[in-house]
């Protein structure tokens, strides 16, 4: 017995924000292609020129790039972010290595649909930025966490964690690229997760439906 397909129409339309390379962003449309998947891209929103922009413009995807430096403060940049996210209609934002950090005008719009991957575990968020930190402090087992963005740097309520053991030759470099794999499979499958059943919040706690 197999998954039927998603009737296309019926895709939760998500938008993703990105700003490098665009590793995420094609994982997340890879993941959308699939016969199964719950959710489309319907837009992706840059902050710069980058990769993404390439990745997104062969999968046939339109993009919007909204650049800090053209708008008079942040503040304006963020109302401008927001109302060009807006013109998608999304249900979901999904933000892919997407270098700004969302500001208060962005999360009164889209609060609690706005979801972020961070490459370290919870217990390590407090004590550790990245990967540099963890390998810094000495930990033995590191890993990626998905979580709903809220007006904090990392902090929102955590959906998904996955760990990647650290070796004790890693290198920044070597571990980061290990990590790097397992956000690439994990943060599309929770786009996909939320697209289909959604999200049960309490305070600090969510967990998907």
């Amino acid at each position: 017995m197999t998954d039927a397909p998603h009737d296309a129409a019926r895709r939760s339309p998500v938008v993703v924000l990105a700003s490098g390379t665009g590793t995420l962003l094609a994982a997340i449309i890879d993941r959308a292609a699939s016969f199964d998947a719950a959710f489309t891209v319907v837009g992706v929103v840059v902050d710069r020129p980058c990769p993404a922009v390439q990745i997104a413009a062969d999968a046939d995807i339109p993009v919007v790039e909204c650049i800090l430096q053209e708008h008079p403060d942040r503040a304006t940049w963020d109302t401008v972010l927001a109302d060009a996210v807006a013109a998608f209609a999304p249900d979901w934002v999904a933000t892919a290595g997407f270098m700004k950090i969302l500001g208060p005008a962005f999360l009164h719009r889209f609060g609690g649909t706005v979801v972020n991957s961070h490459p370290v575990r919870a217990r390590e968020r407090r004590q550790q930025r990245g990967v540099a930190d963890a390998l810094a402090y000495g930990v033995k087992v590191t890993g990626t966490t998905v979580h709903l963005v809220d007006d904090g740097v990392d902090t929102g309520p955590i959906l998904a964690q996955r760990i990647v053991e650290v070796a004790p030759d890693d290198t920044e470099v070597t571990l980061h690229e290990r990590i790097k794999i397992v956000e690439r499979a994990l943060l599309p499958e929770v786009v996909d997760a939320l697209a289909a059943r959604g999200v049960v919040t309490d305070g600090r706690k969510a967990h998907l439906k």
